[in-house]
């Protein structure tokens, strides 16, 4: 439902025009509030956008949808954005001649138990001790104590080094960006809830055919500008300043413009010095700047059109990777292959060239053939890319002891990591607070 906004209604300022910011001001005005968003790049998307450089237009990261993702799924269709932007495909963790588990498109529980019957690489043991493990979850109702680690959790749950080496701690990784060792039991119990022991449809991958600014974002401010909402790109606002009960926003360029809510969507580490000058927000400050990051590497290699993967995305151990995506199975240039690393590790210590080459060999390695050196590549490295998603995390809420100022961000508290689910979560919790408190 769309409620058209008055020239009385509140007016709401969002600085961050990332994945929350974005869902924030649909939902602000799908209630009927006023809108005005700034992001000071000239791309939206926050820290899942295209980039474009030495030819190359490939996504700052390789990201994943699932079909539990439903609040960013609800919000697509809003937009008007179709289905069939996804290559749909039910979860497959491949690793090529060592390990394979694919759901079966089954209600659960029979997706996992079929998709066990049928997995390749395990032996009844470790068939058995995977069920066992989500049985232990149920039994607890996924609430795990805060303590918790995830290494701790399957040490407690007696896993197979195997199914850890192969299934548990790759999906911590990938989920979490935190290694198992350090990683939240309770978040990553959040994650296996609402994904493996779901259903075959909740832990369906969804790997966009189309770049993560046109996925979300352009749609977005698309819509957001059918409504009379506006959309600025390079225009940062450096400044909240308070004008009585109102804000008024340093770099808008109306300046004669106050609004009566502001909604900080910017990332961790932005946002702090934006909220820093008001002093009922120091605490607030102080455990914003406490959070550690972890990095993600991701390598887009341009190969012929003869190269390709056995599928569309494929496990890698032993080396750097711990992922490769075929590209070009999901709309994108034949050849094109990607290479992921999240967290922390060595290869943050090599210099690119050689990170580079050590990718191309583990992928010759990986397909059991020598490839011509690639015809490019491109190296993107978001050193800060998530929180590091550790037990005990105190993450702040999206409303704040300053009247009228609002957070929005993956880092906000919630059930997930930080993910593109958790920031839309955020967007969305924090435009239904500033409604009912307007």
């Amino acid at each position: 439902m769309f409620q058209r906004a008055g020239p009385n209604a509140p007016h709401v300022g969002i600085i961050g025009g990332g994945y929350a910011g974005l869902a924030c001001a649909v939902e602000l005005v799908r209630k009927g509030l006023r809108v005005a968003l700034f992001d000071g790049a000239r791309v939206l998307g926050g820290r899942a956008r295209i980039v474009e450089k030495n030819d190359f237009h490939v996504d700052n990261g390789q990201h994943l949808l699932l079909g539990a993702y439903t609040e960013t799924l609800r919000l697509l269709r809003i937009v008007g954005v179709k289905p069939s932007v996804f290559d749909s495909r039910p979860l497959d963790l491949y690793y090529p001649g060592q390990f394979r588990l694919r759901a079966a498109a089954l209600p659960a529980p029979l997706h996992l138990a079929v998709g066990l019957l049928r997995a390749e690489g395990m032996d009844w043991a470790e068939r058995r001790a995977c069920l066992r493990f989500i049985r232990h979850l149920k039994a607890q109702r996924f609430r795990l104590p805060v303590q918790l680690t995830v290494s701790q959790l399957l040490d407690n749950a007696a896993q197979p080094e195997r199914l850890r080496r192969f299934l548990w701690e790759p999906l911590c990784v990938a989920a979490l960006n935190t290694p198992a060792a350090e990683a939240s039991a309770r978040v990553f119990a959040n994650v296996l809830r609402d994904t493996l022991a779901a259903g075959a449809s909740a832990s369906e991958l969804l790997i966009p055919k189309v770049d993560l600014s046109e996925l979300f974002p352009v749609p977005a401010a698309r819509w957001l500008g059918r409504r009379h909402a506006q959309v600025y790109v390079t225009e940062a606002i450096t400044r909240i300043a308070p004008d009585g009960a109102r804000y008024r926003l340093e770099g808008d360029p109306v300046a004669a413009r106050r609004f009566d809510h502001v909604v900080v969507a910017t990332a961790p580490y932005h946002a702090a010095g934006l909220l820093a000058p008001f002093p009922a927000l120091a605490p607030l400050v102080t455990s914003i700047e406490a959070l550690a990051f972890e990095p993600i590497l991701t390598t887009y290699l341009q190969y012929d059109e003869t190269v390709g993967l056995p599928a569309p995305m494929v496990g890698a151990e032993g080396g750097h990777a711990q992922w490769f995506f075929d590209r070009g199975q999901f709309g994108g240039p034949a050849g094109l292959i990607a290479a992921v690393i999240s967290a922390r590790g060595p290869h943050l210590d090599l210099p690119r060239d050689a990170l580079e080459l050590a990718l191309h060999n583990e992928l010759e390695a990986l397909l059991g053939r020598r490839l011509n050196t690639p015809e490019a590549t491109l190296t993107i490295t978001e050193k800060r890319a998530t929180f590091a998603c550790r037990p005990q995390l105190a993450r702040p809420d999206v409303r704040t002891a300053q009247p009228g100022l609002w957070l929005a961000g993956d880092y906000i508290d919630g059930p997930y990591p930080a993910t593109l689910e958790g920031a839309v979560r955020a967007g969305v919790r924090s435009a239904h607070a500033i409604a009912r408190s307007a």
